[in-house]
């Protein structure tokens, strides 16, 4: 039995963002009304094929030509070297504007897709569909596509939206725990940004991975919703749509210190909210953040186990590339649910927050 719901976003174009539960014919109706199904490149993480490639290839067996490329898991995938090797053996295959490209993994599979799709041609089309939480409710949501750089993390790339999105809670059946906990930490920042109700569900659904269903339904099409209205508000990231970096400037930070794949995007944006809910309440804002002690535990024990300089954090925050005039902007909280821009010089409010946050997972 399905449950469909379809969260359409106007940007350069519309398209649906689809949400349920087993949406092969829902898929392959949307592919009969918009392509000619002579050829379809299938780009896929490698641990997705090995679980459901079965799953996959019954929802493009329409196609008369299907050309699936696995994709190496982890975020070392998302580099100039993979994504070059990718646009070489689909151009050597063979590719028309028309023919569709489908990104079916988590964040770094349809980052690398995209990109790709956005290249390629200069622009051919692209459907994700995402197969983790965090994908999910995040990263196939806007348009983002890119790969990292070895000064920073995301710096080669560009604004390029799919046609559509298939999100699919099927496959969140054989999602790990680790991977649970970082789609959880996105969920938890609409919740900061947004709708502050979102803490009292997800504090009643962490320990009930996917049960029961319907519920992750919705918390997935209400993040969907938030995160594609306000990109639909600001496409191209030049105001409102910055919102969404909410624990993001420490988080990247906290990757690429930790070096890339030693803690998840989750883990590290989680801690990156506790530091930026702390300087939000240094700064005299009603922000405590006790709003995330339900849910430590789930990231302590990764986080704990780091050992970072912060004064390296400092630096790499210093190379975000949100920085403007040796401004590192961050966003920061007047109240939950209110978010807004903060441009900081003082290194010491950085330090203090850091500090604070990193102790959390030490006590």
């Amino acid at each position: 039995m399905s449950n469909i719901i379809d969260v359409h976003i106007s940007l350069q174009q519309q398209y649906q963002i689809t949400i349920g539960q087993q949406l092969t014919e829902s898929f392959k109706a949307y592919c009969e009304a918009h392509y000619n199904r002579s050829n379809i490149f299938v780009l896929i993480d490698e641990n997705v094929n090995r679980l459901h490639r079965d799953r996959v290839e019954k929802l493009v067996q329409d196609f008369r030509s299907i050309h699936f490329i696995e994709i190496p898991e982890g975020e070392s995938s998302k580099s100039v070297r993979v994504w070059d090797n990718l646009v070489n053996e689909i151009l050597e295959t063979g590719i028309e504007r028309s023919t569709p490209i489908l990104a079916v993994g988590g964040g770094v599979t349809g980052d690398l897709a995209g990109f790709v799709a956005a290249t390629v041609l200069r622009g051919v089309p692209l459907i994700h569909m995402p197969t983790t939480l965090l994908a999910m409710v995040d990263s196939s949501i806007g348009g983002k596509t890119g790969v990292n750089h070895s000064t920073g993390k995301n710096l080669i790339g560009s604004f390029y939206q799919p046609h559509a999105v298939f999100s699919d809670i099927a496959f969140l059946e054989t999602l790990e725990q680790k991977e649970w906990i970082t789609g959880m930490a996105e969920i938890l920042k609409y919740a900061a940004i947004r709708n502050p109700e979102l803490f009292n569900e997800m504090e009643e659904l962490i320990h009930q991975p996917l049960t029961p269903r319907q519920r992750w339904v919705q918390v997935v099409e209400e993040s969907a919703r938030i995160k594609s209205d306000i990109v639909e508000e600001d496409a191209h990231e030049a105001g409102k749509r910055a919102y969404l970096n909410f624990g993001h400037t420490f988080g990247h930070a906290l990757e690429k210190v930790s070096g890339y794949g030693e803690v998840t995007h989750g883990e590290a944006v989680f801690v990156g909210m506790i530091a930026a809910s702390h300087l939000s309440q240094e700064l005299g804002h009603p922000v405590s953040d006790a709003r995330f002690s339900p849910f430590l535990s789930l990231y302590k024990k990764q986080i704990s186990s780091l050992s970072v300089n912060i004064e390296e954090l400092l630096e790499a925050m210093k190379s975000d590339k949100k920085v403007k005039n040796n401004t590192i902007r961050l966003v920061l909280l007047n109240e939950w649910g209110s978010p807004y821009l903060y441009n900081c010089k003082d290194l010491s409010l950085l330090r203090q927050s850091w500090e604070y946050a990193l102790d959390k997972f030490n006590d």
